[in-house]
């Protein structure tokens, strides 16, 4: 089988989303599967739908197309702010986007009206992540400008946390981004179908025990693929953490000198060394490295110690192995690790499905032409 490979189990996705679905319905929360990290894979986002995903968001045009083109007809969002660049095509494929420069949103206006059709409009605000956003105090006036455009429609507004800064969201925060929901709507009028309380990171307040208000919507990846709360990184009861594997190849094994003996010509490389691991006998070579992924967010398989890693190399080291040349070594990601294996160009991506087959929901019949590859 081909190496280095990522194993998808299509039935954890699945059931991730529906443990989590069960969890925030009663709620009130609906959950959009964000698929960034997997590169708007089509099985991988119909798995999202089939546990009851509402719709799908992703940050990129490329990744949106690519979900098009495979016949998914739900709704899918950008929740990157568009670029105006792109204005022509982020309408044509995206039902909705999420938006925070008013240039920007007029030239979707222009666009939608180009194509005869109206764009949704979700504004994201600046809640204390520092990343993207408007600041609260300038909502309201964004808002009313975006009422009196043609082309576009005020959807709802949004908040991120715990992206840049790190921070998980608070009570208070959330109540905050509930309040400007309702300030909206008693100045502009109209009642907004979406408030989307934020991300993964938001998974503990929003499975707590306080009052969610307003907030009806939830973008989940991290949470859903790896069973993960993002800031805590612990698992989430109930859910899978090992829906997707790392498979590597071995391709050289041998037990090396400790220290290793190097002669150095040249004196200014003396202070120079190979690094050990102690309780490590043999050392092990795989053949994957840094332009694959993000070798610090692999968790080594039991018994293995981390070496190093070079673009193309990986060294783990063992005090015991039955490993042999041409062996696979399997490892779980981080969400690091999975973003940027999933768009390695040397590596396959496998689909394993152990569950009941399911009839595919949201796609037209061009999906069902859908290769598991």
């Amino acid at each position: 089988m081909s190496c280095p490979r990522i194993e998808v189990n299509l039935s954890k996705i699945r059931h991730n989303t529906e443990t989590l679905v069960k969890q925030l319905s009663p709620r009130g929360i609906g959950i959009t599967g964000v698929t960034k990290a997997v590169r708007g894979h089509p099985v991988i986002s119909q798995a999202m739908l089939d546990g009851g995903a509402v719709g799908l968001a992703d940050a990129r045009l490329s990744n949106v197309q690519r979900l098009r083109q495979s016949g998914i007809t739900c709704p899918i969002t950008l929740i990157r702010t568009p670029m105006l660049s792109q204005a022509d095509k982020v309408v044509q494929i995206c039902e909705a986007s999420y938006n925070t420069e008013i240039s920007v949103i007029a030239a979707l206006a222009a666009a939608a009206i180009r194509k005869g059709t109206v764009h949704g409009i979700v504004l994201m605000v600046e809640m204390g992540d520092q990343r993207e956003g408007i600041l609260p105090e300038n909502l309201a006036a964004i808002a009313l400008q975006v009422m009196k455009m043609t082309g576009v429609v005020l959807n709802g507004i949004g908040a991120n946390f715990a992206c840049l800064s790190g921070v998980a969201p608070t009570a208070l925060q959330m109540a905050t981004l509930c309040d400007l929901a309702s300030e909206i709507e008693r100045v502009c009028c109209p009642f907004l179908k979406t408030v989307s309380g934020g991300n993964s990171a938001n998974l503990p307040w929003a499975l707590g025990r306080q009052i969610t208000g307003r907030i009806n919507d939830l973008r989940l990846g991290e949470a859903i693929l790896l069973g993960v709360e993002p800031v805590s990184g612990k698992r989430i009861s109930g859910m899978h953490t090992d829906a997707f594997t790392l498979v590597s190849e071995v391709i050289e094994l041998d037990a090396k000198p400790t220290p290793f003996p190097i002669v150095l010509v040249d004196p200014t490389l003396a202070t120079l060394r190979i690094p050990q691991a102690s309780g490590v006998s043999k050392r092990h070579i795989l053949a994957i490295g840094h332009q694959d992924t993000d070798i610090l967010g692999l968790l080594m398989p039991t018994a293995s110690t981390f070496i190093g890693a070079t673009s193309d190399h990986l060294v783990i080291g063992m005090k015991r192995s039955t490993l042999k040349l041409g062996s696979e070594v399997r490892f779980q990601m981080n969400y690091s690790a999975l973003m940027h294996a999933m768009v390695a160009p040397d590596i396959k991506v496998k689909m394993l499905d152990d569950g009941p087959a399911r009839q595919p929901r949201h796609t037209s019949d061009k999906s069902q032409n859908l290769a598991l590859v």
